[in-house]
């Protein structure tokens, strides 16, 4: 599992996460009760349910693409994400989402960052 060391690294590699396929990898750089905001609004808490979440994007087979801001401040910092998913449905759909993300990730024990609240930032 990739390790986030700076906290735009957490960004960085959800991105490779996702575009690989990663799941699992992708998954790890949530904190254990993370909360992550779902497309309608409501929030997702805990590994378990944004994987779940994660698992029917990877289904679609997008490329995703974000770029990051970071406001920290000690162990805490703010990144803010513009966000794009496009690709092809298997019905030959073009699919285009964007947003623009909030997410604010914690320094671990270990020094590695996690998010701890990712509000995607739905357009």
């Amino acid at each position: 599992m990739a390790v986030a060391h700076k906290p735009e690294d957490c960004d960085r590699l959800f991105m490779e996460a996702f575009n690989s396929g990663d799941l699992e990898g992708l998954v790890s750089l949530y904190e254990e009760d993370a909360a992550f905001v779902e497309q309608g609004g409501g929030v997702a808490r805990g590994r378990d349910a944004i994987r779940e979440i994660m698992r029917g994007f990877f289904a679609q087979k997008l490329h995703f693409k974000i770029e990051a801001t970071v406001t920290q401040n000690g162990d805490i910092a703010l990144l803010s994400s513009p966000w794009t998913l496009s690709g092809t449905t298997p019905d030959g759909k073009a699919v285009s989402i964007t947003g623009n993300g909030m997410e604010v990730v914690r320094r671990q024990a270990d020094g590695s960052w996690k998010y701890m609240i990712d509000n995607a930032g739905w357009k």
